[in-house]
C-alpha cells in the first residue's frame, strides 16, 4: 500500500473531533458555540462537565498515538512518518467531518509526541503540568509546551531530521492556532482553567 495512503488515513483519524462527539453523547451544547468557541478539553470544562473534558482530551492524545504507533507497526520511518504525525495533527485543527471548524490540537499533538518518542512527550507535558497548575492558564501551558517540544526533540532524538522537522511543524501550528490567546494574555485577558460559562442549551 503506499505510504500516502497512510498520511491521508492519520488526518482522517485527526478528524474525528472528539469535543463535538462527547458533548453530543453527554447532551450538551456544541463546544464551538459557547466560551471560546474551540472544539477542545478546556472549552468543553467550561461548560461544567469533568467527565466530558476527561474523555475529549483522552479521546483527542489516542488520535496521535494511534496514527503514529500504527504508522510505525506498518514499516513507515523517516519522512514518511513524520508526515503522519503532522497529518494527524492537521486534521484535528481542520476535521474533514465538522466543516473544517477544528481545535488547537494540544492533546492531539500531545499523543504524537508520546508515540514518537515517550521522553519527548513526557518532557512536553511535564511543562505543559507545572504551568497549567502553577498559573491556570491553558493556553500559556500551551504555547510553552510547544516552544519546548522541538527543543526536546533535538536534544533527545539527534540525527533525526525528519522527525524534527515534524516536531516543529507541529509546534508552529500550535502556535498560530493559539494567536488569539497570545493576544489576550498580552491584553491580561485570557480566562483561567476552570472558569465556567453559561452555555446555551443543547
Amino acid at each position: 500500500m503506499p505510504p500516502y495512503v497512510f498520511v491521508f488515513a492519520a488526518y482522517l483519524i485527526g478528524s474525528l473531533s472528539f469535543a463535538v462527539i462527547v458533548s453530543r453523547l453527554f447532551g450538551m451544547a456544541d463546544p464551538r458555540s459557547y466560551g471560546s468557541g474551540n472544539p477542545g478539553a478546556t472549552n468543553v470544562l467550561r461548560f461544567g462537565k469533568k467527565a466530558a473534558a476527561l474523555l475529549t482530551v483522552l479521546g483527542d492524545a489516542l488520535k496521535g498515538i494511534v496514527a503514529v504507533a500504527a504508522a510505525r507497526m506498518l514499516g513507515l520511518q523517516g519522512e514518511w512518518l513524520a508526515l503522519v504525525a503532522v497529518a494527524v495533527v492537521v486534521g484535528h485543527m481542520w476535521p474533514v467531518f465538522f466543516r473544517f471548524q477544528g481545535g488547537k490540537g494540544v492533546a492531539t499533538a500531545a499523543g504524537v509526541l508520546f508515540a514518537l518518542d515517550w521522553r519527548i512527550g513526557l518532557a512536553t507535558l511535564l511543562v505543559w503540568m507545572f504551568v497549567a497548575l502553577v498559573l491556570r492558564i491553558s493556553s500559556l501551558a500551551a504555547l510553552l509546551a510547544a516552544v519546548a517540544a522541538p527543543i526536546a526533540c533535538y536534544l533527545l532524538l539527534p540525527g533525526q531530521p525528519a522527525i524534527f522537522g515534524a516536531v516543529l511543524v507541529i509546534a508552529a501550528l500550535l502556535v498560530q492556532r493559539h494567536k488569539k490567546n497570545l493576544l489576550n494574555l498580552i491584553a491580561g485577558k485570557e480566562g483561567r482553567i476552570g472558569e465556567k460559562v453559561a452555555p446555551p442549551k443543547a
